[in-house]
């Protein structure tokens, strides 16, 4: 039987919070030396009530500072906390060999914002562009136990040797990408994502190898549409 870490499952589970929550802003979670995680904490969050967490991953050779502009104003104007991750190596265990040591960062850091946040349990969606879109899907699909929501741009590839519970999907990509061409990515993804039984919302938009704002907005209200 396959290890479960080793095909991506986390061990993060929802626990009651044993720490005072952070400020509002943007905060390194002090795990690593290099390239730590980043947490943004919008103002206003109530620490007694439960909060909808995104856990964005940044691209190939990208970073938390590169990827957050993705999300940041959102996470801001509509109080969710904004987790962003970032890999050992200029991109994600997976896409390099395997599930390993950004599997275990993205537990810690998972781990660490739950002792300081009450996190809802019914909006914990995983988001990212290229690299990281195949690492949200990737990861999501292994974990849906946990994670309701994946919010894909651009992925290239979906690797699942474990999958667990049923997270909605919202899954966009440009028409005249060029780096990874929709025909061999998204549109094949959709089909084996809803051959699966998964709920799958997909958008295409007349754009190249970029996530488009206007689609990343809708991604948002997808994730957050049966909020209470």
């Amino acid at each position: 039987m396959i290890d479960p870490h080793l095909a991506g499952r986390l061990a993060f589970a929802h626990r009651l919070p044993t720490q005072p929550p952070l400020p509002p802003g943007l905060h390194a979670l002090g795990l690593f030396a290099e390239r730590d995680a980043m947490l943004v904490v919008p103002a206003g969050i109530d620490p007694r009530r439960p909060t909808p967490l995104v856990v964005l991953f940044h691209g190939g050779g990208g970073s938390a500072e590169k990827i957050l502009p993705m999300l940041r104003a959102h996470a801001e104007a509509r109080g969710f906390l904004l987790l962003a991750p970032q890999s050992v190596f200029p991109t994600w265990d997976l896409v390099i060999g395997g599930h390993g040591p950004d599997r275990e960062r993205v537990d810690l850091a998972l781990a660490a914002v739950g002792t300081r946040f009450l996190l809802d349990p019914g909006h914990l969606a995983f988001a990212g562009h290229s690299d990281g879109g195949s690492y949200t899907l990737s990861l999501g699909l292994a974990n849906g136990h946990v994670v309701t929501h994946l919010l894909v741009s651009s992925a290239g590839f979906l690797s699942v040797h474990l999958q667990s519970g049923a997270p909605r999907i919202f899954l966009s990509h440009g028409t005249r990408d060029e780096q990874i061409p929709i025909d061999r990515s998204a549109r094949v993804h959709v089909a084996k994502l809803r051959e699966a039984g998964y709920d799958v919302t997909a958008v295409e938009y007349d754009g190249p190898h970029a996530y488009d704002p206007a689609v990343v907005a809708q991604g948002v209200a997808f994730c957050l549409a049966d909020e209470a």
